[in-house]
């Protein structure tokens, strides 16, 4: 665990600006920064001089004394002028201060370890800082701040069944105290329901926070370039009538209609002697490993898909969707679209069913979200359906077995077990100043 030795790291980027700042956090830093400053009122403002080693600058000052900071300890902040060998210079005079360099993350370790905030809103902050859409930011925001109300109420239902679960394995005999398994399952039951309600919650928010994979493939000419440009908002991709014409595989990361995507277009999947073709033919296969989702476009006017096509898609069958493209040419079953046209309603259906389970990207707002959060939501609602599924009159051993896990399960979800592993993994994503 981390300790209370003053840490100190820039806040902002390390490029020419206007202003940079400098954070510090730890115990008593008016002693500790005695020598080059003294600390203002707390929470006001103040301009200070600040000199050491042949430098002279003018800072403006935030002191924010413990336990009323960030950190839970003694912060103060140094708002200087952001040319970056100054603060390089700075934070370097600091460390002989005694000051060190903050690791990842560490102020917000710091406040989780000083109860100034939980683990759940300590993710929810990774994830707003390398948000890159509107949708992702919502999201991130929306799971900031009190522990949801679901994992509250689970926790108090929980709560009671795991200590008469335990007073019934060690007392159960010389005491009379029974385990009631129809009355257990009776009372877990809105909880075991609200978990799976949250599951697929959590399965669609993951995929938003990420963003969903989208591999566009087809013959040459399909539409696959239009409908990539359609997506992303601008012309990326060129498009003419001769095939062939993407050689290799583009990227862009944009939002259409609330759904953050990772595009990738592809070459034209065909037979060629083109020896640049085929390299792009050749990067195909590791995009749609890749891919969430892949998009097959299919031209209405064509009677049966390419057998290259169908050759090459056939390992991927379970994340294929089939996309008719050209729409306003023939009327055809499925998902059909004409991106020339901007008609493309049926592909957010679609994109929206598959990949959030029918939900829209607001039904996410507030929902797990990370791995570590779903794998454990999951495993939760594992522990409680196999609570219903036990017999009647049987040992109380396992039911209270089951409930101890779930319980277990349920603290290192909200912070409340507080494994090292887990706190390293998680602000080993945030930078430095954080």
């Amino acid at each position: 665990m981390p300790t209370t030795d003053p840490i100190c790291a820039p806040a902002t980027p390390p490029i020419p600006s206007a202003v940079a700042l400098v954070r510090i956090s730890g115990v008593g830093l008016a002693a500790v920064l005695r020598p080059l400053l003294s600390l203002p009122e707390p929470r006001v403002a103040s301009l200070r001089t600040l000199r050491w080693g042949g430098f002279q600058e003018k800072a403006l000052v935030l002191s924010f004394p413990a336990p009323a900071s960030y950190t839970g300890e003694d912060l103060v902040e140094l708002q200087v002028h952001g040319n970056p060998l100054l603060v390089r210079r700075l934070v370097a005079h600091l460390g002989t201060l005694g000051i060190r360099l903050a690791e990842p993350g560490e102020f917000t370790r710091r406040a989780l370890l000083n109860g100034k905030q939980g683990l759940l809103e300590a993710e929810a902050l990774r994830d707003l800082v390398a948000a890159e859409t509107d949708t992702q930011i919502r999201l991130a925001q929306a799971r900031a701040g009190a522990l949801p109300s679901w994992l509250q109420d689970a926790r108090q239902v929980l709560a009671p069944w795991v200590a008469r679960a335990e007073a019934a394995v060690d007392y159960g005999e010389e005491e009379g105290i029974l385990l009631d398994l129809l009355t257990l399952n009776q009372s877990l039951a809105a909880v075991r329901q609200r978990f799976h309600v949250e599951q697929s919650r959590a399965r669609a928010a993951r995929h938003l926070q990420d963003g969903l994979r989208l591999a566009l493939v087809g013959r040459p000419n399909a539409g696959k370039s239009t409908l990539f440009n359609a997506l992303a908002g601008e012309d990326r991709a060129i498009v003419t009538d001769i095939p062939g014409t993407t050689r290799d595989v583009l990227e862009v990361r944009c939002e259409w209609r609330g759904l953050p995507l990772r595009l990738y277009d592809t070459a034209g999947l065909r037979s060629t002697e083109d020896p640049v073709e085929r390299l792009g033919v050749a990067r195909v296969r590791p995009v749609l490993e890749g891919a969430d989702l892949v998009l097959h476009l299919w031209p209405t006017q064509d009677q049966d898909p390419d057998p290259v096509l169908q050759a090459a898609l056939a390992p991927f069958t379970g994340k294929v969707l089939e996309v008719r493209t050209f729409a306003d040419l023939a009327e055809v079953p499925g998902v059909a679209i004409a991106a020339h046209r901007g008609e493309l309603d049926a592909l957010e259906v679609a994109l929206k069913e598959r990949i959030l389970g029918g939900l829209a990207p607001d039904a996410c707002l507030g929902a797990l979200a990370t791995d570590r959060q779903v794998a454990l939501l999951d495993e939760l609602a594992r522990q409680l359906d196999l609570l219903a599924e036990l017999e009647p009159g049987g040992p109380p051993e396992l039911p209270a077995s089951l409930l101890q896990g779930a319980w277990g399960l349920l603290a290192r979800l909200t912070g409340e077990d507080r494994a090292e592993r887990t706190l390293d993994e998680l602000f080993s994503g945030f930078c430095l100043g954080k």
